[in-house]
């Protein structure tokens, strides 16, 4: 053998491995209906990781301080108790709630004074009694555009949300800040293919803290809009593949996707079924394999 051939043959090749895809397990199912999915429209639902909180907003509900408000619900041994309004609500539009893996906080985006531009993203401190004063996330999350859905990765080093800011590659995008103490850096699109012309918005970490799930359309104001999961290579996303009709409605809107931080194998979102007048809360099961890409490589 001679001595090129010797060294190839004691190189050890590690195979590539393929992305992970996103498999949904069985249907989904309506979140508490009567008390969270009800005739009024109900958007992103997220769940506190000890089980016992559930949070999400509503635009068009009575009984909260703006009508564009972020409502609650307690577990207890009975089920999920009465929904009723948070108290870090104001009189303007709060909505997009997501705690953090840690349970500490809760991100949201709010139009209130003090903020910044348009819709701002805000958070609240979880504390025994409740929520603490709001806090608005400053310059370098914030700017004079508006700012949707945040959600801090599982192990907290990087803020992921969406904005219609200039600079993007079209209309709203998916940006990230990575945390800098208690602070942030300068916010980023997120690399890759994954923003278009079009509206990417509303994306959720799924349990890897890689893979994200988030609501694309032409524009969110006049098409429907489609969950898709996009994949990260060499730290660029690619451009995301459409979720199977088991989440997408083939008529109604399908948006505010979520983790479940009591069941990270569970997705939460919100869409209006078969058309109907208002979104509703669901939660479905998924999971992440690479089991198509070599289902491929077998085939071939």
């Amino acid at each position: 053998m001679g001595r090129i051939a010797l060294l190839m043959a004691l190189v050890v090749v590690t195979p590539v491995q393929p992305p992970p895809m996103v498999e949904i397990v069985g249907e989904p199912e309506p979140f508490a209906p009567g008390i969270a999915s009800t005739d009024y429209s109900e958007v992103r639902l997220t769940i506190s990781p000890d089980s016992r909180t559930a949070l999400w907003f509503s635009r068009d509900r009575p009984g909260g301080a703006g009508g564009y408000d972020i409502w609650m619900s307690r577990r207890t041994d009975a089920g999920w108790g009465p929904a009723t309004p948070v108290s870090f609500n104001s009189p303007g539009r709060d909505f997009d709630p997501a705690f953090s893996r840690d349970g500490r906080f809760v991100y949201y985006c709010s139009d209130r004074p003090g903020g910044i531009g348009k819709d701002d993203i805000w958070r609240v401190a979880v504390t025994r009694g409740g929520f603490g004063a709001p806090e608005n996330l400053g310059p370098k999350v914030n700017n004079a555009a508006s700012e949707f859905a945040p959600m801090l990765s599982p192990d907290g080093t990087l803020l992921l949300f969406s904005s219609d800011r200039p600079g993007g590659a079209g209309r709203h995008d998916l940006y990230a800040a990575r945390t800098k103490g208690p602070d942030f850096v300068k916010a980023v699109p997120l690399a890759g293919a994954v923003n278009t012309a079009a509206d990417e918005f509303d994306a959720s970490f799924l349990s890897d803290g890689r893979t994200v799930a988030f609501a694309r359309a032409p524009s969110m104001q006049h098409d429907r809009i489609d969950l898709f999961v996009a994949t990260v290579h060499d730290g660029r996303y690619d451009a995301g593949m459409l979720l199977p009709l088991a989440v997408n409605d083939p008529i109604g809107d399908t948006y505010g996707p979520m983790i479940d931080w009591s069941a990270s194998g569970v997705l939460t979102f919100s869409s209006r079924r078969g058309g109907s007048g208002s979104m509703d809360l669901y939660r479905v099961a998924y999971r992440l394999t690479a089991a198509r890409a070599l289902e491929e490589d077998d085939a071939r």
